[in-house]
């Protein structure tokens, strides 16, 4: 649970105690009033649910009224107080509050943070008031926020889990979850077979590559077996024309020979 969340509950914890034992519609009413005005309650579903409080429907208007007036503060907004009639007057502490909490409201819609917008909603008088608001809000923990004067603009970071679940808006929920995990199926079906076509598209390549440097391995192992018999064919050539070349020196010997010994005789006769 968050620390701000956590928070908050302590802080109820005086007034459900108050709530158990407030059996009149009047003193259920003072109950309200004094949760609503203290500090760091900022969540009021389970002083909803009190059966003393509940009671406050079958009361007078104006005490039933305090029970409409803690389901705005509950998960109700500035602009649904000022359009509910007949409703209890607001302390400034209880209008600090509920507008703050109606801050926490419109800072899950980034569009909406317009110092323009949040003046009209919110019925401050000035730019300053707005800044003052959204200031007391950050120190109260509501929001993690920057004031961007320049852009008339507030920039919101992060914000505290702190308004309850409005009655009836469960159904809606469970249909918006479901149809953000129908996306998140559909766009991880995507992807996975971008991925499988990816695979198989690189393993393609791979193969033709295995089959181009096998191919070029083969030219170059065939080509090297021919140059190898070129040079084994010119040896023997080579080889061949210098025996050729010996026989024919020794037949000149042996005629030399022969004419010279026929001279070497003759002249040894005379």
């Amino acid at each position: 649970m968050d620390q701000i969340q956590q928070k908050s509950l302590n802080a109820l914890e005086p007034y459900l105690a108050l709530a158990k034992s407030a059996s009149a519609p009047k003193a259920a009413t003072q109950v309200i009033s004094q949760a609503i005005s203290a500090s760091n309650t900022f969540i009021f579903a389970e002083l909803l649910q009190s059966p003393n409080i509940q009671a406050l429907q079958n009361a007078a208007p104006e005490q039933a009224a305090f029970l409409t007036l803690l389901q705005i503060f509950s998960w109700g907004t500035w602009k649904d107080y000022k359009d509910t009639t007949d409703l209890p007057t607001l302390s400034d502490a209880q209008a600090l509050k509920l507008r703050q909490l109606t801050l926490v409201s419109l800072a899950r819609t980034p569009h909406l943070l317009s110092y323009e917008h949040l003046r009209k909603v919110l019925e401050l008088p000035s730019s300053r008031a707005l800044e003052d608001l959204v200031i007391s809000a950050i120190y109260a923990g509501l929001l993690t926020a920057k004031l961007d004067t320049l852009a008339q603009r507030v920039d919101v970071s992060s914000v505290a889990p702190l308004r309850d679940v409005k009655p009836g808006t469960v159904p809606q929920m469970i249909s918006i979850f479901d149809d953000w995990d129908a996306r998140c199926a559909s766009v991880l079906a995507g992807l996975e077979t971008q991925v499988k076509e990816v695979r198989t598209k690189a393993l393609k390549k791979r193969r033709r590559d295995d089959a181009n440097e096998k191919a070029v391995a083969k030219l170059t192992d065939d080509k090297d077996s021919g140059k190898g018999k070129a040079v084994g064919k010119r040896g023997v050539g080579e080889e061949t024309d210098e025996m050729d070349v010996d026989d024919i020196g020794l037949g000149l010997r042996s005629k030399n020979a022969k004419r010279g010994g026929g001279m070497f005789k003759g002249f040894g006769k005379r």
